[in-house]
């Protein structure tokens, strides 16, 4: 990577709101590349953060299990599984990453920026698993998961206090059925990106009715997205 790319001021901003030092400035560099920034800088080379966010999803979920395992002996094994559902889920971890301002220092197309990319919440959750998978490979273990629950400790405990643990989609089901009668499905209308890469945009749906759709990197994710927003919309017209 060309070492001038290491001077951008984002980084050092980021490593100081973070509180921490990568030795290899390069990974938080890459943490913070998303897809589109690539299609404007051809000719410097680079990858988009979509395999460190893969390596930091699986970080994320093992902290956040180890510490529910620790922390809450009084929750069985399905309740501890759908309050890590809900802690992981895409809208938490965007809340998260906007109370750290990552999206100020994402590196974005000018389109993707012009379109709110910067608050979008499946970049910024995206982008938060990318920053931990970063901190992982450059800090380790240890200091990753001290990170971790630093920063998610009084959210765990605050969504710990719901009497019900339930993920986007399980609420929004709940809501469909409560006031509509009506089961919600979920279809995926695009697939954008190569192979490796794609962006899928999915709706659900209240019989023909498009209610609300969602973006992301995953179908879960996309539907996540979609029913997130469904939820807003179906409480404000019903």
């Amino acid at each position: 990577m060309n070492p001038n790319l290491l001077q951008n001021p984002n980084l050092q901003k980021l490593e100081s709101k973070l509180g921490l030092k990568l030795k290899n400035r390069e990974l938080l560099f890459l943490a913070l590349t998303h897809r589109s920034y690539l299609n404007e800088n051809r000719d410097l080379h680079l990858e988009s953060n979509e395999r460190l966010e893969f390596l930091g999803d699986a970080v994320l979920e093992t902290s956040i299990s180890n510490y529910l395992f620790n922390h809450f002996p009084q929750h069985p094994e399905g309740e501890l599984t759908n309050l890590r559902a809900l802690i992981v889920c895409t809208n938490n971890l965007s809340d998260i990453a906007k109370q750290i301002n990552l999206g100020e220092y994402v590196f974005l197309s000018k389109g993707e920026e012009t379109h709110q990319g910067r608050s979008n919440r499946s970049i910024l959750a995206d982008t938060f698993e990318s920053v931990i998978g970063a901190i992982f490979l450059d800090l380790g273990w240890t200091k990753t998961n001290r990170f971790i629950i630093k920063l998610l400790k009084s959210n765990i405990f605050e969504l710990s206090e719901h009497k019900v643990f339930k993920d986007p989609k399980s609420l929004f089901q709940e809501l469909a059925q409560s006031k509509r009668g009506i089961t919600p499905r979920y279809a995926t209308i695009s697939e954008t990106g190569p192979d490796h890469q794609k962006i899928f945009q999915v709706g659900v749906y209240l019989e023909d009715q498009l209610i609300a759709s969602g973006q992301g990197n995953s179908k879960q994710k996309a539907e996540e997205e979609a029913s997130a927003s469904a939820t807003k919309i179906l409480n404000n017209l019903v």
